[in-house]
Order: structure tokens, then C-alpha cells, then sequence
């Protein structure tokens, strides 16, 4: 299999949706952190390369912000070949995604975004797909109807998600490199915001650089949304010189960012689970009535970071608050029932 350079597509490269440079990096080289993912990522697509041949189909999972798109991206450019973007929720009829595969060359790449969201009667469309190259489709209704054949190039499908255990099994089976992103540590986070401040011509120093990574929730994307909005009140307030320390804590607290990386909704979630439920526990379709959020959005947008740092715990009744919560948000507590983890 010949792959056409010609055909590399470069999204997001030249100038963001603000005019600004592009932040996302374009090789696995300038990618920061998941270094364990990046290595075996690495050596498939080497070998593939070597081998004249497709890469196999990848699933990334994880929280949101943590660079599955850019990973998707950075696969078809070192590949060589273009990519075909869709999301699971705007695929609504089988005609829809077959439309899409019939329109792939040789050695593309199928990106699909929120892959959990598919209706199951499009996932099985995938089945043959992923496996043989090749759909069938009946057309008409009735006795009249018969079964069309479509064979597909080889082409490689990355599908990225928040939610692995929505994945019904015979779909997840099917990717040969399922990749699991985490949350970053603050380490990896002050890089990317320092190479971002320099992408975006921002003046910064490493403790300020330090304090916005700190308070970002383990996410290279609120980094990038902090750094920016950073770099507003510096301008308007500071005029001139490096951000610092000083600045950047004085800024996020303007934007209700605390010193451990929650914002307001974070505390109203633990506040509501400590003074309206006694600290827990309490079922998430309760927290989503409370806090007016849909149970998706806390379980994939708000818990991970919540979990991660020990402020509540996931149990069989509920969720529970912890006593790092407690501390945190300046609350004496009883008896707490979870220790600090």
C-alpha cells in the first residue's frame, strides 16, 4: 500500500478559532505527557510503516481535555494519511456512516468522537467494517428487499470516549490498541503551559507558569483556557512584564479558580453533598437535580478531577465527601465517614 503525502491534512495548525497560533501539537515528539500511550503508540504505527500497512484501530479513553483529538490527528499526519472527523451523535442513520466509509482511500484514518454516543443499530454497521472491510446494507423493505455489498479500503478507525463501559462489547473488542489517557500531573502541566505561552507570544515565569498548572485539574485544555485568561487580567491590569506567581493567583481568583484547582461548581457539588445530605452518601441523579446538571456532565466533566484528589469517594449508596473536602472548604466535621486519601 502506497500512501499519498499530498493528502495529509493539517487541522488546527496554522491559526485557531481566535485568530491565534494553534496550540495543538502536530508529532508524537511535541506531544507532552501520557509518555507510556506515546511509546506504544509509537512502535505500532512504526511497525505499520515498515510493514506498508494500516494501522490497527485505536479506542481513547478518558476524561475530556486530555488530547484524544489531538492524538487522533497526530496518528493520521505520522501516517501519512488524511482524516475523515465525525461525531457519534450526528451519525443518525446507517446510510449516514456508510456514506462516510465509502468515501475513504487507502490508508485513511476515521476519526469518531463520543463513539459511545452511536445508536447500537449504526455500531453494528462497524462491525464488518472494522473486521472484513466491507458493509452490507439492504435496500428496500419487504419482499422486495436485498442486501448490498460495499467493500471498503483498509483504513484505520480511532474512536475516542469519555464513557469505555457504554462501548457495547463486540465494538470495543474490536480496536487492537485500546489507550487509556489520565490526568496530568503538575509537572507535564507546566510545560504545556510554558510551550503555550510561547506559542501565544505570553511572558511568563516558571512560578507563574507553576501556579496556573496547579490550579488546571490534571487537563492540558483548562491549562491553555487559564493561561489565556491569565494573560487578559495581566494585560489589563499589570500592562507590561512577565506573568508571575502574584498574577496569576490574583487572576484566577478573579475567575473563581481556587488554590487546588476547583471552581464554583466543584464547591457547590461538595457543598451540597455535606450540608444537604450530611457529607453522604447520595445517589448522582440526586446531585443532578440539586445542582441543576445533567449526571453525564458531573460524571465525566466534575468527579474525575473530585476523585482523583480524594475530595469524594464512589460508593455502592452514593457518593461521599471526604475529610480532605471538609478541610478544604473550611467545614467541621462530626464524624466524617471516609478518611483522607
Amino acid at each position: 500500500m502506497i500512501l499519498d503525502a499530498d493528502r495529509i491534512i493539517d487541522p488546527e495548525v496554522q491559526q485557531g478559532d481566535t485568530g491565534e497560533p494553534g496550540l495543538r501539537p502536530r508529532t508524537l515528539d511535541e506531544y507532552v505527557g501520557q509518555d507510556g500511550i506515546k511509546e506504544r503508540l509509537a512502535m505500532c504505527m512504526t511497525a505499520a510503516r515498515q510493514r506498508k500497512d494500516t494501522l490497527d484501530h485505536v479506542l481513547l479513553a478518558g476524561p475530556p481535555g486530555l488530547g484524544k483529538t489531538t492524538l487522533a490527528h497526530i496518528i493520521a499526519r505520522e501516517m501519512g494519511s488524511q482524516l475523515h472527523a465525525v461525531t457519534g451523535p450526528n451519525v443518525e442513520r446507517k446510510g449516514d456512516l456508510a456514506a462516510v466509509l465509502n468515501n475513504l482511500h487507502s490508508g485513511d484514518v476515521l476519526f469518531i468522537d463520543e463513539i459511545h454516543r452511536l445508536h447500537k443499530q449504526i455500531e453494528e454497521v462497524l462491525y464488518g467494517a472494522m473486521e472484513d472491510f466491507r458493509i452490507d446494507l439492504i435496500i428496500g423493505q419487504g419482499p422486495a428487499a436485498r442486501t448490498l455489498k460495499i467493500d471498503l479500503p483498509k483504513f484505520t478507525l480511532v474512536g475516542a470516549t469519555t464513557r469505555t463501559g457504554l462501548l457495547s462489547s463486540p465494538l470495543r473488542d474490536r480496536f487492537g490498541l485500546p489507550l487509556r489517557l489520565d490526568l496530568y500531573p503538575v509537572q507535564e502541566l507546566r510545560r504545556i503551559v510554558v510551550r503555550s505561552a510561547s506559542l501565544l507570544g505570553i511572558a511568563i515565569d516558571e512560578d507563574g507558569a507553576s501556579e496556573i498548572a496547579r490550579r488546571a485539574r490534571g487537563t492540558p485544555r483548562i491549562a491553555n483556557r487559564l493561561l489565556r485568561r491569565v494573560r487578559d487580567f495581566a494585560q489589563v491590569r499589570h500592562g507590561s512584564g512577565p506573568i508571575d506567581n502574584k498574577i496569576a493567583s490574583s487572576a484566577l481568583q478573579l475567575f473563581e479558580v481556587d488554590s487546588r484547582g476547583l471552581d464554583a461548581i466543584d464547591r457547590k457539588y461538595l457543598r451540597s453533598i455535606i450540608e444537604n445530605y450530611d457529607g453522604g452518601p447520595v445517589g448522582i441523579e440526586t446531585l443532578s437535580s440539586a445542582l441543576g446538571e445533567e449526571c453525564e456532565t458531573l460524571e465525566d466533566v466534575y468527579e474525575p478531577f473530585l476523585l482523583q484528589e480524594g475530595f469524594i469517594q464512589r460508593t455502592s449508596r452514593g457518593r461521599m465527601a471526604t475529610r480532605v473536602a471538609y478541610k478544604h472548604l473550611g467545614i467541621e466535621s462530626k464524624e466524617p465517614l471516609l478518611l483522607e486519601t
